[in-house]
């Protein structure tokens, strides 16, 4: 038996790969198969399945594409209604797998589909669970990111999530491993551990959601309070997965075209294209394209694309720092941006050597910055890391102004005003001041280097008690306070 977890930093995703005898099974695959079919051509083994936890709302699976390729089975967990076809498996239902087995559990809570896959040895011992987004390393999935389905609110499914976990989960010996579908970083839990797999018995010792005393009542409380608001293309993302999606392999195609800047330009103006630079945000600063939108590859790149972009449908063509093409294409698509046309060859080098006008955004030191806000040159400060993060500590003169809510707060902003922006370390304030250039505002300066940068000037700060455990309620007015 040959258990691999594959974990994608960038998501903080795992998909799995399991083997017996020659025979495999994949759980919760990445949207680009090649990998796959890569290590299943080394291995000299054939897919015989492909397992689903639940419909993903935070990326698009490969599943659908897998199948297409191997001849393997989809399979989903009970209440599973797909627009292709799978293998609907029963609760407790037997899989076999050469010489080991899966037990199907049905947990719903999550969503209502959630199913957890119990591994079984070859000497019938229980090994291993994967369980999806219904128990992370420290946290359970959010309750609030289902398929709306009938009258269910979030409270109906963390009650099912309450009973889910201690019927199908907890009743499971200490030995056994977990192995969640996501670990520190994803948006579909709370306070996810940074370790991606750990041991059962840890979890029931630490896990707050796993207490033994806990009522169904304080559990469906905690897992229903601290909830940011989930971004929107979650609930696109998880409607692909259910229903069906354009091949990978074709997405990539049209993406990683070479375009020159004269068709990178029609592009741009024939089929209303956003343009999208990907590089870091010092090489943005420099120099970029008109209206271009920075969201670099060197960070949080796929969720933001997801908070930002509101149009899952969207015209994109890139600007990429040079091999990086087909990465940027592939993880557009990874969370449902398919409509990639092409990138600039050659990069702003081209660009400029074909005459064409770039623009520029200025940034200074945190001590410049410092220095400026003592002489009182500095008019307006931005902060734009989200409510909590700016409650718990911030300037005593700046304005919290989140990157999340950019679009829907931009009218509070002034054109003729001059703007200093700052997040933690500099990668989302580069992110909100391409957008607001974009939109006819000429005053930015961006503060390279962030909080972390300002935080060791003199600059005036101010420190509130920012509670440990955030409740719903303080959530709700921190955001309240920018929107």
């Amino acid at each position: 038996m040959k258990v691999e977890q594959i974990y994608t930093g960038c998501l903080a995703e795992a998909a799995y790969y399991i083997e017996s005898k020659g025979e495999a099974i994949i759980i919760d695959p990445l949207r680009e198969t090649q990998p796959y079919l890569d290590k299943l051509e080394r291995e000299g083994a054939k897919l015989k399945y492909i397992f689903e936890t639940h419909f993903h709302a935070d990326f698009v699976s490969g599943h659908l594409d897998l199948a297409k390729k191997t001849g393997a089975t989809i399979v989903y967990g009970p209440m599973a209604k797909t627009g292709y076809d799978i293998y609907s498996a029963k609760d407790e239902e037997i899989i076999a797998l050469g010489d080991v087995t899966i037990k199907v559990l049905h947990t719903p809570g999550h969503t209502m589909e959630s199913t957890t896959y119990l591994l079984r040895n070859e000497y019938g011992n229980d090994h291993a669970i994967f369980t999806g987004d219904t128990l992370f390393l420290g946290d359970v999935g959010r309750p609030d990111l289902a398929i709306k389905q009938g009258e269910l609110t979030k409270e109906d499914l963390a009650g099912l999530l309450y009973h889910s976990l201690r019927k199908k989960i907890m009743t499971l010996a200490d030995e056994v491993i977990v192995y969640p579908a996501h670990g520190a970083g994803s948006a579909c839990g709370k306070n996810l551990s940074k370790e991606t797999w750990g041991y059962l018995g840890e979890q029931k010792q630490s896990n707050y959601a796993l207490r033994e005393d806990m009522t169904k009542e304080e559990f469906v409380k905690e897992v229903t309070s601290g909830l940011m608001q989930a971004p929107q293309y979650f609930a696109k993302n998880a409607m692909m997965n259910k229903s069906g999606y354009s091949s990978f392999d074709q997405v990539l195609e049209r993406g990683a075209i070479a375009l020159t800047p004269q068709q990178f330009v029609a592009k741009v103006e024939q089929e209303e294209a956003l343009i999208l630079d990907v590089r870091t945000q010092q090489d943005f600063a420099e120099g970029h394209i008109p209206g271009a939108i920075f969201i670099g590859l060197n960070g949080g790149f796929a969720p933001w694309v997801g908070a930002l972009i509101t149009d899952i449908q969207q015209a994109i063509v890139l600007v990429t720092p040079e091999g990086k093409e087909e990465e940027a294409v592939t993880r557009l698509a990874r969370v449902g941006y398919d409509h990639t046309l092409g990138y600039l060859a050659g990069g702003m080098e081209a660009w400029k050597k074909a005459g064409k006008e770039s623009v520029q955004i200025k940034s200074i030191s945190a001590e410049e910055y410092a220095e400026k806000l003592a002489a009182g040159s500095v008019e307006t400060t931005l902060d734009v890391r989200k409510p909590t993060e700016f409650l718990a500590q911030h300037l005593e003169t700046a304005i919290n102004f989140p990157l999340d809510y950019i679009n829907s707060n931009m009218t509070k902003l002034n054109r003729k005003n001059t703007y200093h922006l700052h997040c933690a370390g500099g990668y989302r304030s580069m992110i909100a001041a391409s957008i607001l250039q974009a939109r006819g505002f000429e005053n930015l300066v961006d503060v390279a280097g962030g909080w972390n940068a300002i935080e060791a000037t003199t600059a005036p700060k101010t420190d509130y008690a920012c509670p440990t455990s955030m409740s719903q309620e303080f959530i709700d007015k921190a955001v309240a306070a920018v929107i």
